[in-house]
């Protein structure tokens, strides 16, 4: 058997459609109770009836206006008396409420990219062994130790984190260190978070903050705004009384950056805060009991549903619509919203899909 095979055989006979059939796979790769629950409901059609019931209205409201073009002279008057602006309206703010539950359905599935970044010796390989609770990093007192990027998928309320330890940032001749704080910038560029590590024991030392500043400046000045910079301040059980930790005035401002938090990776104080901020900036609401599983494609397809909706709304409440563009903002959008559960979905898109399943299956 291919990849996949019985799946597809029963998603072209109809038995299933593609959400569900993506959900089987999801089911099979559940590393968590909830993501495995939540895969079950995907499975069994909550999704996909959530996304048949926004179909049905759309294709109600695409019947008003394409309607309307076989009566030009009452076209205005038709889709008052219709409502077809309210019904609109209703469209958008049911979408808005299926997005907000897929976007937390794909987040239980795809997790984000954590990156824990900062000078040499700030513990950055000590926190991720603290969060992963395994010794995966080689901690010493050796600045420079890690060389190379370390990953570890963690679980946080059932949400898949993949944290990733790098190379300390500063300025080296070593050769092979260079190509590690190199990779350790790639990472930074390609990250969800970036979780930047702080000596708070070395406050005191103007060199060590004065590095801590530029490390800032290039963050701020490679990362897009929109990217979470959370400040972590390690240490705390070996600073000295009343120190302080100074905000970064270039990561002022960023969403999820809003304070900063402190932490002792080596006793463990403050893990839980750090562990909760990072479902924060994750965007993780709560593990709903009616949470279903989702992918990111299925994200992309109703935010371009969103975007023709709003195209949509423009062109009706503007005097005189043109209602032929109207129409086909309204098609395009069934058409993105087909694509979720497969009612037109090209041989490409199905065979990247299937592929990806355990042979059989």
């Amino acid at each position: 058997a291919q990849p996949g095979e019985f799946t597809e055989r029963a998603f072209l006979n109809d038995k299933i459609d593609l959400a569900q059939a993506e959900a089987i796979a999801d089911l099979i790769d559940a590393s968590t109770e909830a993501a495995a629950r939540s895969a079950s409901r995907s499975l069994s059609g909550d999704f996909s009836r959530e996304i048949g019931e926004l179909r049905e209205a759309l294709v109600h409201l695409r019947m008003l206006v394409e309607a309307t073009l076989d009566f030009p002279e009452e076209e205005i008057d038709f889709l008052q008396k219709a409502d077809a602006y309210g019904q609109l309206d209703a469209l958008r703010d049911q979408l808005g409420q299926v997005l907000a539950r897929t976007q937390q359905g794909a987040l239980l599935r795809e997790g984000i990219k954590v990156v824990i970044a900062g000078q040499p010796n700030a513990g950055k390989s000590s926190l991720l062994n603290a969060l992963a609770g395994a010794e995966l990093a080689i901690v010493t007192p050796i600045a420079g130790t890690t060389r190379d990027k370390v990953q570890q998928t963690i679980q946080i309320d059932g949400v898949p984190l993949h944290v990733i330890d790098t190379a300390g940032l500063r300025d080296s001749e070593d050769e092979v260190e260079r190509i590690g704080i190199a990779r350790a910038w790639d990472e930074i560029a390609a990250a969800d978070a970036v979780l930047f590590l702080h000596d708070l024991s070395r406050m005191g030392e103007a060199g060590y903050v004065a590095d801590d500043l530029e490390i800032a400046h290039t963050l701020a000045a490679r990362m897009a705004p929109s990217i979470p910079v959370i400040d972590l301040w390690n240490k705390t059980d070996l600073a000295a009384p009343g120190a302080q930790m100074q905000p970064l005035a270039p990561l002022a401002g960023r969403q999820g950056s809003e304070a900063s938090l402190s932490l002792s990776a080596r006793t463990g104080d403050g893990l839980d805060a750090v562990r909760q901020r990072l479902l924060q900036v994750a965007g993780w609401q709560s593990a709903a009991e009616g949470l279903y599983i989702a992918r990111a494609r299925h994200v992309e397809a109703l935010q371009a549903v969103g975007a023709h909706l709003e195209e949509a709304h423009a062109q009706l409440n503007v005097p005189g619509p043109a209602l032929d563009i109207l129409a086909e903002e309204l098609r395009l959008a069934q058409t993105a919203l087909n694509s979720i559960t497969g009612e037109f979905t090209s041989d490409d898109l199905l065979g990247v899909i299937f592929s990806s399943f355990c042979i059989g299956k």
